[in-house]
C-alpha cells in the first residue's frame, strides 16, 4: 500500500490499523484505486459505519478518518 511522502499534500487516515497519508479529496473509489486494491471483493467501513457499494464514488474521506477494508477471499 502506498504512502503520500510528508512533503506533498494529503490527509492522514487509519486504514485497517495502520496510519497513512493519502491525497486530500479522495472518495472510498478514489481511495481503492490508490492503495490498489480490486473494489469487487470487497466491503469498506468508514469510521465504523458500512458503506454501501453505490456510495462509494461520492463518500468522501476526511482527515482523521479510520477505514476498515475487508477483502473476500474464496477457496475450498
Amino acid at each position: 500500500m502506498m504512502n503520500v511522502p510528508e512533503t506533498e499534500a494529503g490527509i492522514g487516515v487509519v486504514v485497517n490499523g495502520e496510519a497513512r497519508r493519502v491525497p486530500a479529496g479522495l472518495t472510498l473509489e478514489g481511495l481503492l484505486r490508490f492503495l490498489a486494491i480490486d473494489p469487487e471483493r470487497v466491503a469498506i467501513e468508514l469510521d465504523r459505519e458500512i458503506v454501501r457499494r453505490p456510495a462509494w464514488a461520492t463518500t468522501p474521506i476526511d482527515d482523521g478518518a479510520e477505514l476498515e477494508i475487508v477483502m473476500f477471499v474464496g477457496g475450498g
